[in-house]
């Protein structure tokens, strides 16, 4: 046998062993750890019942009804943006889906591998209307309120540095001090994800006082990611928002609720044929529909209209509707 093949063996011999002991681990505790935000909401929140909810709380809840066959079953661990992969790093979560972006950095910086990106989005302003703020120009020499361990400094940094301007941004360990440090005026804005200040400005005590501006200043592909000492449990997690994706292109274009309906529930009959290729059982797709639907359901009903947020699709519509999101083939 060359070296090359033996290589490989081995390669396989410890992915596999790696994949069987996080399923297993998952399995036998009945419960999936999973890292999310402090509190933003329309991504990771509590409700008033203290019921978690969100489109990356959503993606966390598909991985559970596809492994465990319980969306419910998952111990949710609400972390700071410094610690996000850091706990993850250190085995105490399975999964981190917390408004965390996809960067080479972070891929390169530490045991991590991104899954498939959740949410497109960029980098804002949130700004009191009568300020008179326009354009993000307007804010040079301001005091912004960001989150401490995301790219908003560096964005901020970069977006300035390049007009030769500056800002001064004013670091919080969470979404809620940073907010409240913007809402008591010690700071002339929130920077922060778009999608992530249209929930923020919908928890100010006036909504309407408040304006998010129209620039966005970076790219920001808010991904799932997982450890990547595990090459069986990153294609799972990967596969399983996939067929997010999946089902609501199999339901785009159908005439009628109930079609639409049948359409993605076949293309989940399709992929749950394929579960023991991942570690899963024959119905590990057709759960996950169930449990949360398609991608088009978890972002109506943590972003759209009947979220009371209203956040277009935009770059999360699908390629057919000019968005971004592409659904990779089940063969």
């Amino acid at each position: 046998m060359s070296a090359t093949l033996m290589s490989t063996d081995i390669a396989g011999e410890r992915s596999a062993a790696s994949a069987v002991a996080t399923v297993e681990r998952v399995r036998r505790e009945g419960r999936l750890r999973a890292v999310v935000s402090r509190g933003i909401r329309g991504l990771s929140a509590r409700d008033p019942d203290g019921r978690w909810r969100g489109l990356d709380v959503d993606v966390s809840r598909a991985v559970a009804a596809a492994v465990l066959g319980d969306a419910d079953a998952v111990t949710w661990l609400p972390t700071d943006p410094a610690e996000r992969l850091e706990r993850l790093a250190e085995g105490e979560a399975d999964l981190v889906t917390c408004n965390l972006s996809w960067t080479l950095g972070r891929e390169t910086g530490g045991p991590v591998l991104f899954a498939g990106v959740t949410c497109y989005d960029g980098e804002g302003f949130l700004v009191r209307a009568a300020s008179g703020f326009t354009d993000p120009a307007d804010l040079a020499g301001k005091r912004l309120a960001v989150q401490a361990g995301t790219t908003s400094a560096a964005n901020l940094a970069a977006w300035y540095g390049a007009r030769g301007l500056s800002v001064e941004p004013v670091a919080h360990p969470t979404p809620g001090e940073a907010l409240a440090a913007y809402a008591a005026g010690d700071c002339a804005a929130y920077v922060l994800d778009r999608i992530a200040l249209a929930g923020a400005r919908a928890e100010l005590a006036d909504p309407s006082a408040h304006s998010l501006l129209e620039t966005t200043i970076s790219r920001e592909p808010m991904a799932l990611a997982v450890r990547d000492d595990d090459a069986g449990w990153f294609r799972i997690c990967r596969w399983v928002f996939q067929f997010l994706l999946t089902a609501e292109y199999a339901a785009h274009g159908a005439e009628g609720a109930e079609t639409a309906a049948s359409a993605a529930r076949e293309a989940a009959r399709t992929a749950d044929a394929l579960g023991p290729g991942l570690g899963l059982d024959d119905g590990w797709a057709s759960r996950v529909l169930r449990a949360v639907g398609t991608y088009g359901d978890i972002y109506e009903r943590n972003l759209g209209p009947a979220s009371g947020l209203a956040v277009p699709r935009g770059l999360n519509a699908l390629w057919l509707d000019g968005g971004l999101h592409y659904a990779i083939p089940a063969y």
